[in-house]
């Protein structure tokens, strides 16, 4: 068996291994970048980037059905699912492409080809041929589909995510199941694309949500347009020949079985940390076998083994990832030295239309009787109607005393550009007052946002009560 002794092994090549990898270089040439599957991130592969391609496509086909609203007679007369899927996978390979540009940039003394397993703290065994002892470790081995035992029954009717950016050509009818971030992009995109489509939940989650006002107003705008029961009550999902018949309870209490091409699981994922053989370590695990670690050093306990990315089940993003990547590698490679990385604020976004995101602290974790909410409804906003995409509520927390902005829920449009504003002021730090005291052009979707600071501010007893439907009023109204 060969064997190698390097400062720092880092496990996987997603983001935040690579991330991890191009900043421990920085301190030290002594490392091992170890790779089982294909070279690449999620997000190029099977997330972000192929889901937003069909996002794109998506939204190209809902523009022209709505054109006759503005007076603009144009309709659909056809969608080519195949020239769709033509389009998805090359760009999708273009992206990959420049992910394998950067791998290519790597020094290949440091690459190995091969699936690691720990033999203790320090030591990990890649397929039964190479030893590597280690001084640090990082694990990046990201996530992977998680499949509930209910889907026993289909066989190769049942797909995840990442099997939709390998079609040819769009089914006819897919039961999606998970309306958590994926399954609202995939499915409000498949529908919009001439896919019959009904998404089955439990819990009555939708997306990332826990305001019950934003929840409940945006499950009735997805409703409005295709099926989804985000607390379904699915008695049967059975295969029969080239179909999965799916048996389910509808709104109305009568039973129905209906057949589909596929199902689609996005029912959430899973840190790929089961055969990495951490029951030989002495690493610190949770119930489910998940290492216990430093959301700031990314450290396993006081143990020389790190944790960064999908795979510590923490924040599931991309940027998250990349950040976590940093931090682990620059400590890894400093170790004994451990030093506490700067963690942005909090920021999600999903991609449906209208769209939907997080910032700061959610609903659900703040604590009653010290904040208060301002609101805004998209639905007479001035631009917003202008360009008939004026659906949507927004509520913006303040803390009561200070007037520190904590966070938001937001269901409305461009919400993304909205999320982003809001997270560069709440990583300033700052009031309600100093936001409000920031430019907003006329006429733009950002003065919603300004809509529900004033009422935020006003039920902070730290400003005047809003001027009602005003549409144009300045800095000083």
């Amino acid at each position: 068996m060969e064997k190698r002794t390097v400062d720092v092994a880092i496990i996987g090549t997603g983001t935040s291994g690579m991330g991890a990898y191009r900043e421990a270089a920085k301190t030290t040439d002594s490392i091992a970048l170890i790779e089982g599957n294909k070279y690449g991130t999620t997000c190029a592969r099977v997330g972000c980037m192929p889901s937003k391609l069909l996002i794109a496509a998506a939204e190209a086909a809902h523009n022209v059905e709505k054109a006759p609203q503005f007076g603009v007679n144009a309709q659909i007369n056809d969608i080519d699912g195949r020239k769709v899927m033509e389009r998805v996978k090359s760009e999708r390979d273009r992206f990959v492409g420049f992910v394998l540009e950067s791998v290519d940039g790597f020094n290949p003394d440091h690459l190995i080809k091969g699936y690691a397993k720990f033999v203790n703290d320090n030591t990990l065994i890649i397929d039964n041929k190479i030893e590597i002892k280690a001084k640090t470790i990082v694990i990046a081995t990201g996530s992977s589909p998680a499949i509930p035992p209910i889907f026993q029954k289909v066989t190769d009717r049942l797909i995840i995510n990442d099997d939709v950016f390998d079609w040819d050509d769009l089914p006819e009818s897919v039961a999606l199941f998970g309306p958590g971030v994926i399954g609202l992009e995939l499915g409000q995109a498949l529908h919009r694309l001439g896919v019959k489509i009904k998404i089955f939940g439990r819990g009555g989650f939708v997306g990332p949500l826990s305001d019950p006002e934003i929840l409940e107003y945006a499950t009735d705008a997805f409703q409005g347009e295709f099926y989804l029961n985000p607390d379904a009550d699915v008695t049967s999902i059975v295969q029969k020949d080239d179909k999965v018949n799916i048996t389910y309870k509808h709104f109305d209490g009568n039973s129905i079985t209906e057949g589909f091409d596929y199902v689609l699981a996005t029912t959430g994922r899973t840190p790929n940390v089961r055969n990495l053989g951490l029951e030989n370590t002495t690493l610190p695990l949770d119930d489910r076998g998940v290492p216990l670690f430093n959301q700031y050093t990314m450290q396993i306990g006081d143990h020389p083994v790190f944790i960064a990315g999908d795979a510590n089940n923490d924040k599931p993003l991309l940027h998250e990832a990349a950040d976590e990547g940093k931090i682990a590698g620059k400590n890894a490679a400093q170790f004994p030295k451990i030093s506490a990385g700067k963690r942005t604020s909090p920021i999600g976004v999903v991609f449906s239309d209208p769209q939907l995101a997080t910032v700061g602290s959610s609903f659900a974790s703040l604590t009653e009787g010290c904040f208060e909410t301002g609101t805004v409804s998209f639905e007479g906003q001035g631009r917003s109607r202008t360009m008939l995409v004026n659906k949507g509520l927004m509520n913006v927390y303040g803390e009561l005393g200070t007037g520190l902005l904590l966070g938001a829920e937001i269901f409305g449009p461009r919400a993304e550009h909205l999320a982003h504003l809001l997270a560069w002021c709440h990583q300033q730090k700052m009031t309600i007052p100093e936001i409000l005291e920031m430019p907003f052009y006329h006429p733009v979707i950002e003065e919603g946002l300004r809509t529900a600071l004033r009422d935020l501010n006003s039920k902070l007893q730290l400003g005047p009560i809003p001027v009602k439907r005003c549409l144009d009023c300045g800095p000083g109204a």
